[in-house]
């Protein structure tokens, strides 16, 4: 059976993201409860354990339980799975209590409502973006997915679909108007995040490889600031 959202907000609620609430944080790839409780005390509203075998981020399924159980009540526990079967899923979401899953992979806005209805949990589906093309191709998931998390699409031969700390114009969706919550990602990083803010308009935002100290090694002084900047590049 799939968990539930444990704290105050549903991950997937349509109030995530609108104008006029802060700005919410996902630190993506987080690897230990530590990193977990850093990202927690700085503020931020996401955290995301990731599903995917060639990322440095990866994590088993134990690993990932006991980070997940370690994390407090109101932070949302997000797993990123890529093109993933559903046995894959299952295997992870029966015994990880996640609030919400992030597809990051080639998945139709069918497979998105497929895997939504089966587990019953919010989904969350990313979009490469390079060009005004890609975001129309984004508004093909609002009837199908809960949030959007807009990325700068892969750069070719590039093993990781994100998390490779490449921008997109964030010019290309200031001012869009969208039926779902949506989140910025891409590049981002503690000296760029108020600016991304401003130039996309976005009201949520991921990071993964702008606050590492290496690859998989987040560092809390950069969470911290990232969380920080992100609460400052909005009016």
């Amino acid at each position: 059976m799939a968990f539930r959202v444990t704290g105050p907000e549903a991950a997937g609620s349509r109030a995530a993201g609108r104008a006029g609430g802060p700005v919410r944080v996902k630190v993506c790839g987080l690897t230990t409860p530590a990193q977990v409780e850093s990202a927690a005390e700085a503020g931020a509203g996401y955290v995301g354990l990731v599903f995917f075998p060639p990322s440095p981020r990866a994590l088993g399924i134990d690993a990932a339980r006991e980070i997940a159980w370690a994390a407090p009540v109101g932070l949302a526990k997000v797993g990123l799975f890529v093109d993933a079967t559903d046995e894959e899923l299952e295997a992870v979401i029966d015994r990880v209590p996640l609030d919400m899953v992030q597809l990051h992979g080639r998945e139709t806005p069918e497979r998105v409502r497929e895997v939504r209805e089966r587990w019953g949990l919010p989904v969350m589906k990313a979009v490469g973006i390079a060009g005004p093309e890609d975001v129309e191709r984004a508004r093909g998931y609002e009837g199908a997915a809960d949030q959007l998390l807009l990325d700068a699409k892969a750069p070719a031969r590039a093993p990781l679909p994100g998390g490779n700390g490449v921008a997109f114009d964030w010019g290309l969706v200031a001012g869009a108007r969208w039926g779902v919550p949506w989140m910025l990602a891409g590049g981002l990083r503690p000296d760029n995040v108020a600016q991304a803010l401003a130039a996309s308009g976005a009201r949520q935002v991921d990071v993964s490889s702008g606050v590492e100290s290496a690859p998989g090694v987040k560092d809390a002084g950069l969470v911290r600031a990232f969380v920080k900047a992100a609460g400052s590049g909005h009016s």
